[in-house]
C-alpha cells in the first residue's frame, strides 16, 4: 500500500487498474482533453471525466453496444455525461474522432467483465491505436496500458505489446513496465508510456 501524506491509504499497488489511475492522475488538470480507448464498464471513462472538469473532455471507445450502454449509465449517475463523447467504434479509429492533442489516454485490454469473453481485444488493433496515441499525445503526456496475460488473447498481446513498446525512441518516450512479482498464474502487469518533454523527462 502507497500511503498519502498523513499517512493515510492512497492507492493499493496490487490493483494495477488502481496504479493505473494514480498515475494518469498526476498528468490531469482541468480543461485537458483525454480518452479512454476501451470503455468496458466505465470505471475509467468515469475517472477521467472527473480528472479533466467541466471545461475538459473525454473521448471513450468500445465496440460493445454494452459496454457503451454500461458507461453511460455510471456517467448519468454522477451528472458526468456532458463532459464525455461516447464512441462505439474500435479505438484502432482514434485519430479519426479526437480533434486534438490529449494528455492521457488509457487503455484496459481485455473482455468486458460480465460479458462475451470471445469479443477481447487484439494485438495488431491495439498495437495500431497505441500508435495513433503516441501522436495524439502533449509533451509530458501519458498512456496507460492494462495487459491481461491469464487469457489466450491477453497473453498474445502482452507478447506483441511489450517489444514494441521496448523498441520505441528513448529520447522521445520513458517507458515504465509495472508487474507483481510474487503472483501466479499470469497476474495484470501495467504499461505507462510517457512523451518527454523539456519540463517532464519521466516520472
Amino acid at each position: 500500500m502507497i500511503t498519502g501524506l498523513r499517512g493515510g491509504p492512497l492507492i493499493s499497488v496490487t490493483r494495477i487498474t488502481e496504479l493505473a489511475h494514480f498515475m494518469a492522475g498526476l498528468m490531469i488538470t482541468e480543461g485537458v482533453l483525454t480518452v479512454d480507448a476501451t470503455a468496458g464498464n466505465g470505471y475509467d471513462t468515469v475517472f477521467l471525466a472527473e480528472k479533466v472538469g467541466p471545461e475538459g473532455h473525454v473521448y471513450s471507445f468500445d465496440v460493445q453496444q454494452e459496454a457503451i450502454d454500461y458507461t453511460y449509465k455510471r456517467l448519468k449517475q454522477e451528472n458526468l455525461e456532458k463532459r464525455v463523447t461516447l464512441l462505439r467504434k474500435n479505438h484502432e479509429y482514434l485519430q479519426q474522432y479526437v480533434p486534438d492533442r490529449v494528455a492521457v489516454i488509457m487503455y484496459n485490454l481485455g473482455y468486458l467483465p460480465g460479458g462475451d469473453r470471445h469479443i477481447t481485444t487484439k494485438y495488431d488493433t491495439t498495437i495500431k491505436s497505441i500508435k495513433q496515441a503516441l501522436g495524439l499525445l502533449i509533451p509530458g503526456g501519458i498512456i496507460s496500458i492494462v495487459l491481461y496475460p491469464g487469457h489466450r488473447e491477453g497473453a498474445e498481446e502482452k507478447e506483441k505489446i511489450i517489444p514494441f513498446c521496448r523498441q520505441l525512441d528513448s529520447s522521445h518516450y520513458e517507458i515504465l513496465n509495472s508487474r507483481l512479482l510474487n503472483r501466479d498464474q499470469n497476474p495484470p502487469e501495467l504499461i505507462i508510456i510517457q512523451k518527454k518533454s523539456k519540463m517532464t523527462a519521466g516520472f
